[in-house]
């Protein structure tokens, strides 16, 4: 197998299947990471990386994976060769080249409303990531596996497109999974964040897009940081990757300046949030599925106030929106952070985790088996380890050095 092309095979030191990394953007990629590990230590086979020709933001991602030491191959390479592999966390790129395609969410499953993209740049009607126009071409089933991570997902499938029922998966959650998993180390994500004893952890997240929660309120970050007091609370920010990619750190910086002279800590772009939020006493956040996985993994969580966004019912999203508090930015904020734990006391944790995976524990070992399947070789006797997230890391910015405007 050749890192860059059928012409450079001979440079090769071990031969086997490529596995090709399909990643049009950096979340993407995050979710991709999780499966990588699953069969990157196998001798016989090799993976490389490629950011397809529509993907966002596409120089940061190469520089990205170029950063890691991985190898990354232009599109044109990638289609040159067959692959044994092709691992996809989006449909972007998946006609382009050839190879069993195993199509993963990345963010809280294929099964909930996105907005699409109107021909005239506005945002159209509401889809899923099962809608036809995304997994059908001229009546064909573009992946050759479309991971979901819960029944009620394969409920749906067989209602909106039924060609693609024989090639779903229902897996679970892998980035659950890790989540959970992670719960064992509370105390060494803590000391990662600087949480002294004594203090609590506040963790605030927005998703990208105007109506998200930073976006509907810029002063979002550093109302949390002025509403707690700091001797009792440490107050750390986790703002979407697109946020950073489409910005910059800089500029982000800078919009955060006010909370930063106030307390605030930010998560380092491109940093596992998974730690941030095993860590974490509470939560506030707008409908990202980072909120959702805070939740099901039992983190009391305060829904921050945000633009429209439609949400499928039934979905954990929709329901931690029907039965979390939302924070009212008139009313002290301690007693809110009470009421949302109250909420999670009450079973909302549970009934969320329920409804994220309907295999809780068993992606690893699923998607290893079903990737080892599509290269065609026999799956290793050892166990499909799943191993917690790294410790998350801060920036190293901090107020004093922010430019003064």
């Amino acid at each position: 197998m050749a890192a860059a092309g059928g012409d450079d095979r001979h440079w090769a030191t071990l031969t086997g299947k490529s596995v090709l990394v399909l990643a049009p953007h950096i979340v993407a990629l995050a979710r991709l990471d999780d499966l990588v590990p699953l069969i990157g230590t196998d001798h016989r086979t090799q993976r490389v990386y490629a950011v397809p020709d529509n993907g966002e933001d596409r120089p940061d991602v190469a520089e990205h994976i170029r950063g890691r030491g991985e190898v990354l191959l232009s599109m044109e390479q990638a289609r040159r060769d067959a692959h044994g592999l092709v691992l996809a966390g989006s449909d972007r790129g998946i006609d382009d080249v050839r190879g069993p395609v195993l199509l993963v969410p990345h963010g809280g499953g294929l099964g909930q409303y996105r907005p699409q993209r109107a021909a005239t740049g506005t945002d159209g009607k509401p889809v899923t990531g099962l809608d036809p126009t995304r997994l059908l071409r001229h009546g064909r089933v573009r992946p050759t596996r479309i991971v979901l991570t819960h029944d009620r997902e394969l409920d749906l499938l067989t209602r909106i497109c039924p060609q693609a029922v024989p090639h779903a998966l229902v897996a679970g959650d892998i980035a659950f999974d890790r989540l959970v998993a992670g719960s064992a180390h509370r105390d060494r994500y803590r000391r990662a964040l600087g949480v002294r004893p004594g203090r609590q952890l506040v963790v605030v997240t927005s998703t990208w897009s105007p109506r998200s929660g930073f976006g509907h309120n810029p002063h979002l970050f550093r109302d949390v940081a002025r509403a707690l007091p700091a001797e009792d609370f440490r107050v750390v920010a986790s703002l979407h990757p697109q946020i950073w990619s489409q910005h910059g750190t800089a500029q982000v910086l800078g919009w955060l300046s006010e909370g930063l002279e106030a307390g605030l800590e930010v998560l380092a772009p491109r940093t596992d949030w998974r730690g941030a939020v095993t860590a974490a006493d509470y939560l506030m956040g707008d409908y990202t599925s980072l909120t959702t996985f805070a939740a099901g993994a039992g983190t009391p969580v305060l829904r921050v106030p945000h633009g429209p966004q439609p949400l499928l019912p039934g979905t954990p999203a929709a329901v931690l929106a029907a039965h979390s508090p939302l924070w009212d930015t008139t009313r002290p904020l301690l007693p809110q952070l009470h009421a949302a734990a109250d909420a999670q006391g009450r079973g909302l944790g549970a009934r969320i985790a329920g409804l994220l995976t309907s295999r809780p524990g068993q992606a690893a070992k699923t998607l290893r088996t079903q990737m080892y399947d599509l290269l065609g070789l026999s799956e290793p006797a050892r166990p499909a380890l799943l191993s917690p997230a790294p410790p998350p890391r801060l920036l190293s910015r901090t107020a004093e050095s922010l430019p003064h405007w």
